[in-house]
Formats: structure tokens, sequence, C-alpha cells
């Protein structure tokens, strides 16, 4: 059994992990984990370059690449595809073959998350800990960080709501993510990201304190509205998307109305001195 998608950082590098259960350990996008070797940002260079040593290691008759499974990965886009995945055995043996100065740091960096993991099964605090240490190393406000961590448990609460109501995880998931989105902002979850200037970033990560609390309101009336119609399957919970994120559409317009100000705003963390940061 598969748990649900999630992110870890080395250096300034998102990597796409999930964690298997019924094998009891992760599994790593392959190309993200080849993005952090090479220090290439740009997600269609790394993958081009994975793709020409995967093909090579093929010709080569190398055992690494039948080692690797591919699992339903989130992309920048929101939708979930195919990833070429592997678990941290198989990585520390696929290091090797990348010639790169952080080779030793990230097989390090593997064998810690992986410890980390078995932590954070026997105390779930520890994984709230090291989000919070995270977004504090990053600049980000006691304020933003409380609320970043509200938002979060109640998007939790709405997706196992799906999960227990026929809502099927991957695409149907980010299928009512993004009507809820759109409802609530006027932009779908892609859009969004465009303006703020993200790629593979995690929006939410970027959003302002007011962002994120509309973000929230939308996603908890949903799971209320659907609650109480007892919403079931991908169709019925599309009904309460809308509904949920009209209830915040309505409100950020109000609020907007009184201010002059759209909740919406390209601001971002991100380390680029071309983009006004949020404060």
């Amino acid at each position: 059994m598969e748990e649900k998608n999630s992110m870890t950082i080395f250096d300034d590098f998102r990597i796409r992990r999930v964690f298997d259960k019924d094998k009891d350990r992760w599994f790593f996008s392959v190309v993200d984990i080849v993005a952090a070797l090479i220090e290439q940002p740009d997600f269609k260079k790394a993958k081009s370059y994975w793709t020409t040593l995967k093909s090579r290691l093929k010709d080569e008759g190398s055992e690494l690449v039948t080692n690797c499974d591919q699992l339903k990965m989130q992309s920048a886009d929101g939708k979930y595809y195919k990833t070429d995945v592997a678990d941290v055995e198989t990585l520390l043996r696929l290091v090797q073959s990348v010639p790169s100065k952080k080779a030793e740091p990230i097989k390090v960096w593997l064998a810690k998350v992986g410890y980390e993991r078995m932590q954070e099964m026997a105390d779930p605090e520890l994984a709230l800990n090291r989000s919070r240490e995270y977004w504090q190393t990053h600049g980000r406000s006691e304020k933003w960080i409380q609320q970043r961590m509200t938002g979060q448990e109640t998007r939790n609460k709405l997706t196992d709501y799906w999960d227990g109501h026929g809502v099927k995880k991957g695409d149907e998931f980010a299928i009512l993510t993004n009507i809820i989105h759109k409802e609530w902002s006027g932009l779908s979850v892609k859009e969004h990201k465009d303006i703020k200037g993200l790629e593979r970033q995690n929006l939410r990560d970027h959003m302002s304190e007011a962002e994120l609390i509309f973000t929230a309101l939308a996603e908890l009336s949903t799971r209320q509205i659907a609650e109480t119609e007892n919403a079931e399957g991908l169709d019925e919970n599309k009904d309460s998307a809308v509904k949920g994120g009209k209830i915040a559409k309505d409100a950020r317009i109000a609020l907007e109305d009184k201010t002059g100000k759209s909740v919406i705003t390209s601001q971002n963390f991100l380390p680029d001195n071309s983009k006004k940061k949020i404060k």
C-alpha cells in the first residue's frame, strides 16, 4: 500500500517521494535525485539527462534500470504521471554512475531521510517539527508557519473524506483540488503558479497569509458540504467542490471590495531578486 506523495529537500532541490507501507521503505523520483546531483533546476534538462543515462545503463546491461519502478507522482501542473522511482539501495548505486561533487552528500542524505521516516512513524510530531524548522530556515514568520500548518490539517481532513467516499487518489484528487481552487480564486492551480513564477514548487509554500486562509476556507467548506450531502464518488464531490469554493470566493470578493486590494498576489519566497518576496 502506498502512502500519499510527499516532498523532501536536498539543498534547494525538492525531491518527490512515496512511502510503501507494505515494503516499509521510501521510493524517490529518480529524475529529482538526478537534478540534485547535476545541480540542474530545469526539469526538462534533468529529465533529458536521466533519459540518456538510462539508455546508456541499459546498453551496459546494468540492473539499476531494471530495479527502478514506476509510480504516479504529482507534476508541476498538479496532475499525477507515472514517474521512474527507486528505493534508497538502488539510488545509492545509481549515484555512482553520475559524476558529481554532490555524490557523497546525497548518499548521506538518502540514508538520513530513510532513518527519519522510521522516527516519524514512531512519533508523528517529529515530522511537524521538521517542517516548521524548514520553513523557519527559509525565512517564514511564525504567523505564516502556523497558518500553513493549520491549512495542511484542513487539507488532510478533506482528502481523508475523499479517500473514504469513492474518490481515487491521484488524478481525481487533482481534479477536485483544481475545481476548488479555480472556484475561489478565479485561477487554476497552474495559472496561480504561473503568476508567482513557480515551476515544480509547491504553490502553498509560496502563498501569502491571505491566500492560505482562503484556500483553507474553500477546502473546509467543501468537506463540510460533502459530509452534509454525503457526497460519494467524483461527480458528487465535484458539486461539493464548486459549492465550497464559491463560499470562499464570495468572502474573497467582499474583502477585496472593502480593501481595494487583490487577495491573489504574484509574491513568492523564491530566492530571486527579480520577484518581490512575501513579508
